[in-house]
């Protein structure tokens, strides 16, 4: 049974790739659609970064896409680890950190959280954005765990801060797609100036909501992978 159902879903698949790339003009002129975005991006969003344009804006299902696909990933991982046998307690050999690592950590974990911040706030104005930002704080987490092998992730405020960003992100979509009446992440807020903080309308917050999302789901994967090696 199990066996007939996957060739039934690997059929599913290569039919749905099939069919959509039947419509993709390998052949033909190259697409308008570049274009269009590089010559409207900036006055349509608000946003200097064209590809934060694209992401969070024309194609901001997509993005939601790529969330969803992190999350069921974190989601899964951890769902193994607890069917392993869930966390386990710190081993007695393990060694100390070194004072070059102890004293690294407590200069770079706040330099790195605060990098992380400005990648995802600045991401409608440089290159970056709420993936980039998120993975970057995620990377100061990790700093901490092999600097202090016995300190672990708040659970709870893990979870606070993955169903905050989620909820952000889907909450101002769906906003959009009824205000706006066109498509998911609509943007119905002013955009402001181009080239200045407060401008791109909804795309800031939807990045900081990203980077937040982004960095406790990596930083969750991390802690259970480390507590796996343990």
């Amino acid at each position: 049974m199990r066996t007939t159902v996957s060739i039934v879903l690997l059929a599913v698949v290569i039919l749905g790739f099939g069919l959509s790339l039947l419509d993709v003009p390998f052949a033909e002129r190259k697409s308008q659609i570049g274009d269009y975005y590089i010559v409207n991006g900036r006055d349509q969003t608000g946003a200097t970064n064209i590809v934060t344009s694209v992401v969070l804006d024309y194609r901001g299902f997509d993005t939601l896409g790529e969330i969803t696909v992190l999350f069921v990933a974190a989601l899964g991982l951890g769902a193994v680890m607890a069917a392993a046998g869930g966390r386990r307690e710190r081993p007695s050999t393990t060694e100390p950190p070194s004072l070059v690592l102890r004293t690294g950590t407590n200069v770079l974990f706040p330099l790195l959280i605060l990098f992380g911040v400005y990648i995802f706030v600045h991401g409608h104005l440089t290159p970056g954005g709420g993936f980039q930002g998120g993975a970057i704080i995620a990377s100061a987490f990790l700093l901490v765990y092999l600097c202090c092998r016995e300190r672990r992730i708040n659970l709870a405020r893990k979870t606070a801060a993955d169903s905050l960003g989620g909820i952000v992100f889907v909450g101002l979509g769906l906003v959009g797609l009824a205000v706006g009446s066109r498509y998911f992440l609509s943007d119905f807020l002013p955009k402001g100036s181009l080239d200045t903080l407060f401008s791109a309308g909804m795309i800031p917050i939807i990045y900081i909501a990203i980077g937040i999302k982004v960095g406790a789901e990596l930083a969750g994967v991390i802690d259970d992978l480390l507590e796996e090696t343990e």
